[in-house]
C-alpha cells in the first residue's frame, strides 16, 4: 500500500516537473486582463438591470 502511494506521488511530481508546459508571463498577463475585463463587464450588466429593476418596481408597486 505505501509503495502505491510513493509511485504515485513519484509519478505527479514528474508530470509536474518535465511534462507540464507552463504558460509564460506574457501569456498569464493577457489572460489576466481578459479575466478582469469581462468580470468588470458582467459587474456593469448586473448593476444595470439591477437599477432598472429596482425602479420599474419602484413604479409599479409605489411606496
Amino acid at each position: 500500500m505505501f509503495h502505491k502511494i510513493v509511485n504515485y506521488c513519484k509519478a505527479c511530481y514528474d508530470e509536474l516537473a518535465h511534462k507540464t508546459t507552463w504558460p509564460t508571463r506574457a501569456e498569464l498577463t493577457h489572460s489576466a486582463v481578459i479575466v478582469l475585463s469581462a468580470s468588470l463587464v458582467i459587474a456593469l450588466v448586473v448593476f444595470a438591470m439591477d437599477f432598472v429593476f429596482k425602479n420599474l418596481m419602484g413604479v409599479i408597486y409605489p411606496g
